[in-house]
This record gives C-alpha cells, sequence and structure tokens, in this order.
C-alpha cells in the first residue's frame, strides 16, 4: 500500500478491538482503544494494507459507476423492453436447459418480466422468473442469476449449503455477484 497517497485518521474510544472502515466520502478511519499503543495500530494498518487497497479501489469504481448512472440514464422504451424480453425468452431458457442437469434440479415454466426489485426469483412449484434487463448483462452476470435461481430449487434460502451449492457450479460467481452490486440498479432505474 502507498500510504501518502492514502491519509488515514485514527479515532480513540472505548472499545475492546481495534477496526477500520472506509467512509462513503473515500474517508480512511481505524478506530482503535484508548490503551493500544500507536505501535499495535501501525501494525494492524500494515498488516490491513492488501484489504485496504482492495476496498479503496472497489469503492472508487462504485462512486464512479454511481457518478456515470447519475449523469445519463437513458429511460428504455416499451418497444427496446419487449425487444429484451423476447431476446431474454431465447437465450435464457437455453441456460436454464444446460444448467438445471448441472444443478441436479428439474424446474417448471420459464417467465420473463421488467421487474424493478428482481433479477430472478422461482416459485415453491418450480416456476423461474427472470428479469429482461439480464439481456443487458455481460454473458456471465446471466449465467450468474439462472445458476442462483436453479439452487434454490435445492435450497430456498441464502444459507451456507445454498452459497457451497452456487459455488459448485459457478466458482467465479462473486465477481458476477459483485458486476450487479455495482451496475445492478442503474440498469433498474432505466424501467422508471
Amino acid at each position: 500500500m502507498n500510504e501518502k497517497r492514502v491519509s488515514i485518521e485514527i479515532i480513540r474510544s472505548g472499545r475492546k478491538t481495534i477496526a477500520m472502515e472506509i467512509t462513503r466520502d473515500l474517508r480512511v478511519l481505524v478506530r482503535a482503544p484508548f490503551c493500544v499503543p500507536d505501535s499495535d495500530i501501525e501494525r494492524f494498518i500494515k498488516d490491513k494494507a492488501s484489504w485496504l487497497d482492495k476496498h479503496l479501489e472497489l469503492a472508487k469504481k462504485k462512486i464512479k459507476m454511481i457518478e456515470q448512472q447519475e449523469k445519463a440514464i437513458a429511460k428504455l422504451t416499451t418497444e427496446e423492453i419487449q425487444q429484451l424480453a423476447d431476446k431474454a425468452l431465447k437465450v435464457i431458457p437455453e441456460r436454464a436447459a444446460y444448467y438445471a442437469p448441472v444443478v441436479g434440479v428439474k424446474y417448471g415454466k420459464i417467465s420473463i418480466r421488467n421487474q424493478k426489485t428482481r433479477w430472478g426469483s422461482c416459485s415453491s412449484k418450480g416456476n423461474l422468473n427472470f428479469n429482461c434487463l439480464l439481456m443487458l448483462t455481460p454473458p456471465d452476470v446471466i449465467d450468474y442469476v439462472v445458476v442462483h435461481e436453479l439452487c434454490h430449487l435445492k435450497e430456498p434460502n441464502h444459507s451456507a449449503r445454498f452459497w457451497s451449492e452456487v459455488a459448485r457450479v459457478l466458482p467465479d460467481y462473486n465477481s458476477s455477484k459483485e458486476w450487479l452490486k455495482i451496475n445492478g440498479s442503474g440498469l433498474i432505474q432505466r424501467l422508471r
């Protein structure tokens, strides 16, 4: 970590442990107990250097993405939404048919919607619903959402067993999950 480019503010309080946080305005705060020596705090900061670099970079990307989205969010026309839905009706059933045997499940019907809150969902009857806006995401993100919903047919929650099943099928699923976290709200706003 290049400590010259990162300003770290140390805040002492009656807490019992040392912790580091990145604020929304990209300030780095280290919170420490009154009794901890400066040398322990410096060691803690050095030990967390790679964590700090990684999370500062993610925070910067997220802020940049939000700023870009706020500048120009082009609303989709009814015709464009229909085109996305038509495309999704071709792409998503193919991906579900491919991944269902890998997950080890069977599903009912597939519906495509233009939802403002979800990328996908599944019913207790095994029917799957997907957001047409997935057609605006990279192919690995589409696969992640499809696998996510198929895995819910095995594990209808977000338990450790559910996530290990997703990881078994898509070991790199976290990058797609992160992509949706960073870019998803901007896409959803195009419906409003």
